[in-house]
């Protein structure tokens, strides 16, 4: 059962990373969004996936017990969706921002910083 959740969790990255190439500033970011919720299906699944005791240590001992669930892998988790949330909304933001100054989404036509020509090309004489 592992196998199959190795490689729906691989599929998820690899059509993340697909949408990381594109041109289109929406796919980058879907892209992304995919990219982190595959990261965070592998944590859970380096993490273990066995029905084992719940993680609460009980009054009067002083460590989980053996059988217990790691809560490393789950705080993790949570924290990485909480920076994979905001990162996602912050890049929606400046992809609407970039949407109303350039009227494209398109990374190709985004070329103001090419227009203007490289700085290191022409010498300019201090005389």
């Amino acid at each position: 059962m592992s196998l199959v959740y190795s490689l729906a969790i691989a599929a998820i990255i690899a059509s993340g990373i697909y949408l990381l190439l594109s041109r289109n500033v929406m796919r980058i970011i879907l892209g992304l969004s995919l990219l982190s919720a595959g990261t965070n299906l592998l944590i859970f699944l380096a993490g273990g996936l066995q029905a084992i005791a719940p993680p609460v240590i009980e009054k009067g001992v002083e460590m989980l017990p053996a059988d217990a669930a790691n809560p490393l892998p789950q705080a993790l988790i949570l924290t990485a969706i909480v920076i994979g949330f905001s990162l996602v909304a912050f890049a929606a933001a400046l992809a609407l921002q970039l949407y109303r100054a350039t009227g494209t989404i398109d990374t190709a036509a985004l070329t103001a910083a090419e227009d203007l020509g490289s700085p290191f090309t022409t010498r300019k004489s201090h005389g």
